[in-house]
């Protein structure tokens, strides 16, 4: 075999046995020739095939090899000229290489980490949405029912049935159409707040206040499919596991109470949305309203309505004495009043506006509309007694 170097003293083992044979070995121009000094012995290890004991050192003062190609067979190699003229003809035996293997896998799972970040950013899901998509839907409502008993508590329901009625329709024409199979429930509260809430399970407080604000079906309308995207995006339950923890959450959904749990309305409103939250939800609104014929400069000229009484309301907050001096009520009031829970922007309501106009038809005739903004002229309890309990 031809050599392009001087041989070198070594002792070779056929893994077999504990005698062992002395060799020489030189480094061929693809691999390792070995050949026993008593001739018995010829072999030649390609380079790749090589693996060493320990990674090669500048400072390394032997080697012992052995070859993917003859298992159970290793060289010794003494002496320093021997691994500094291997290390670089089979650099993966070196230490650099040695540390690359190790750090190759956490390389690549960083790489794939990236990639999955990048990929649900990308498709919007984030791990809280995942696990709140995982809730079952039994679990949601109680979320829902209590996040409803905390924000509304001691206020009656409206239930002046043709109004019931005309919310019924209007509430089915846009939840239809959202493709989720998610069935809306609506529920209208005696409360001069001008505000509405989506809440876990699929669920959506909306008040008197804003009913009597509203001057056309279509306002309202664009305001309920902008909660319903609230409620298709999962931005309730994601918002109260995040602020409660899993842990609060689940005690809840299994009949616990605490005074955390018992505040989850007000937590739910306190936390209000970000902007990306209220994009989607307006993204979400934009398309049930498209798919169900109902026009969106209904919600676009109440952002606008909004937007024009914040100045009233910002100054209103300003002349107000202070907590000591206020109910309850008028505390819990003001915080989830839809100017602190919901800014629109003119942004926002501009972006509404200039979207692509469509065929449409009213929200509600004119009949159900007025039956509609009637609804709170009959109430009943928030929580109906049980039925056991009503027959008494």
């Amino acid at each position: 075999m031809h050599s392009d170097a001087a041989s070198h003293y070594a002792r070779l083992s056929d893994g077999k046995s504990a005698a062992a044979r002395d060799c020489r070995v030189r480094l061929d121009l693809s691999g390792l020739e070995i050949v026993s000094d008593d001739g018995a012995v010829r072999m030649r290890w390609p380079y790749e095939s090589l693996r060493a004991n320990e990674p090669l050192r500048p400072q390394s003062i032997d080697v012992l090899l052995s070859s993917t190609d003859a298992p159970g067979v290793t060289v010794f190699v003494p002496g320093t000229q021997f691994p500094n003229a291997l290390a670089p003809r089979a650099p993966q035996l070196t230490r650099h290489a040695e540390r690359w293997r190790h750090a190759k896998p956490w390389v690549i799972g960083a790489a794939v980490l990236a990639g999955l970040a990048v990929l649900i950013h990308t498709a919007g899901w984030t791990p809280l949405r995942t696990i709140a998509n995982l809730l079952p839907q039994s679990w949601r409502e109680r979320l829902g029912d209590a996040a409803i008993e905390s924000m509304a508590e001691n206020r009656q329901r409206c239930v002046n049935p043709v109004g019931a009625a005309a919310l019924d329709q209007l509430t089915q024409r846009l939840s239809s159409v959202s493709g989720t199979g998610q069935d809306f429930k609506v529920l209208i509260v005696d409360w001069d707040l001008f505000n509405a809430f989506a809440v876990p399970g699929n669920k959506i407080i909306m008040t008197k206040g804003l009913i009597e604000k509203a001057d056309s079906p279509d306002e309202v309308a664009g305001v309920l499919a902008h909660e319903m995207g609230h409620g298709i995006a999962l931005h309730p339950e994601t918002g109260i596991i995040r602020a409660i923890g899993m842990s609060a959450a689940v005690e809840l959904m299994m009949g616990g109470s605490g005074g955390t749990l018992a505040n989850l309305g007000l937590i739910l409103a306190q936390l209000g949305y970000t902007r990306a939250a209220e994009r989607e939800a307006d993204d979400q609104a934009l398309v049930l309203l498209r798919k169900s014929g109902i026009s969106q400069q209904g919600l676009a000229n109440f952002f606008r309505r909004v937007l024009s009484e914040e100045g009233k309301y910002a100054n209103d907050d300003q002349n107000t004495n202070g907590g000591k001096s206020q109910e309850k009520d008028d505390r819990l009031a003001r915080t989830l009043d839809m100017f602190s829970t919901h800014p629109p922007t003119e942004e926002r309501a501009e972006r509404i506006r200039m979207s692509a106009s469509y065929p449409s038809t009213p929200a509600l005739s004119a009949e159900d509309w007025r039956a509609f903004k009637a609804i709170c002229a009959t109430t009943a309890p928030l929580t109906p007694p049980a039925e056991d309990e009503a027959k008494r």
